[in-house]
């Protein structure tokens, strides 16, 4: 299995819409970060869709060791 590499060492705020459907990147090579670019391609790591249940802003995964995917757990903080 391939393993993710870090796009920053922290997480990304976003402002995101109800309904909304976000794919984040799980991989690291994006160059869209926190989204996915499709540069998993040719790796066997998958973007993480993720909806907005409302408007507000969110902290997504910037180190990509994060057990709750997409959203930031701290991980950045333990390594």
């Amino acid at each position: 299995m391939a393993q993710a590499v870090a796009a920053q060492q922290g997480p990304y705020g976003v402002t995101v819409k109800a309904g909304r459907k976000y794919f984040w990147c799980a991989c690291g090579l994006s160059k869209r970060q926190p989204f996915c670019d499709g540069s998993h391609s040719g790796t066997d790591i998958a973007p993480v869709q993720w909806e907005a249940a409302a408007n507000g802003e969110i902290w997504f995964c910037g180190c990509k060791r994060t057990a709750g995917a997409p959203l930031c757990d701290g991980s950045h903080e333990r390594a």
